[in-house]
């Protein structure tokens, strides 16, 4: 359930702790959803989902120990799995998870005795990523440049605007022309056009942003991005794939009547 022992202590430290929890409970939430849907089986005891540093999940009874070791997150979230709509219970699960994530960060802080400025730097890292209510319910809205120099990083990653399920490196899929796109344009001026069109992208699964260089396939369905490797699919496959639905859509048809 949580690993002992493991006592993050500076802030990087609890970033990362927190990174590798939330990616868990993402993975939870959509590509292992229909696994964690049975495992919240309404006839079991009291059971909550946690989301471990090592970037895994699970559903499991609460700590035994009074007052446990770490904070607990919600619990008997399997109660609730059968009296609600499907899409409803998990954004319910969504916030809950959100909440245990920064009652656990700021544990380690408190803890540890950050102070102020220390507490400050652990929240903004953790505020520039979607919670897991914005990335499970795709509610997630791209991140607006600042005027700092922070922003320099973030304009770097473009996204095509097509429905193209792979970057353009793949032989069937190309760049498309862009309205008002003037001819004689070189690569350098073409590619900060790009970057200044296309906000930032979010992975469906796992949330990190949309990078040039990373395969990528688009959900027909929910028109949500993925990176290829998050949900098992690789270049050569999505060319034979002519209607891609992801994990999330898929389980959503098997288990609703």
């Amino acid at each position: 359930m949580l690993e002992r022992g493991y006592n993050p202590r500076t802030v990087e430290e609890v970033f990362r702790d927190f990174k590798g929890r939330r990616t868990g409970l993402i993975k939870a939430l959509t590509t292992d959803v229909e696994e964690f849907y049975q495992q919240c089986d309404p006839e079991k005891e009291n059971l909550c989902l946690y989301g471990l540093p090592s970037e895994k999940w699970e559903v499991n009874l609460p700590a035994e120990e009074v007052p446990p070791e770490l904070p607990e997150p919600a619990l008997g979230i399997n109660f609730a799995r059968d009296g609600m709509q499907e899409k409803d219970w998990l954004s319910l699960v969504c916030v809950h998870s959100d909440a245990w994530l920064l009652a656990v960060a700021f544990y380690f802080g408190s803890r540890f005795g950050f102070d102020k400025a220390d507490r400050k730097r652990l929240f903004n890292m953790m505020n520039d990523l979607p919670t897991v209510f914005e990335v499970v319910t795709g509610a997630a809205k791209p991140q607006q440049k600042e005027k700092s120099s922070v922003s320099n990083h973030s304009s770097n990653k473009s996204k095509s605007n097509s429905k193209s399920r792979t970057s353009e490196t793949m032989g069937k899929i190309s760049r498309p022309e862009r309205k008002g796109e003037e001819e004689g344009l070189d690569e350098d001026e073409e590619e900060e056009d790009e970057e200044d069109e296309h906000g930032e992208t979010l992975c469906g699964a796992c949330g990190d942003n949309y990078a040039s260089d990373e395969f990528w396939i688009c959900c027909d369905l929910c028109e949500k991005w993925f990176h290829g490797k998050c949900v098992k699919i690789t270049p050569a496959k999505a060319e034979h794939i002519k209607h891609y639905k992801c994990p999330s859509c898929t389980s959503n048809k098997k288990l609703r009547p």
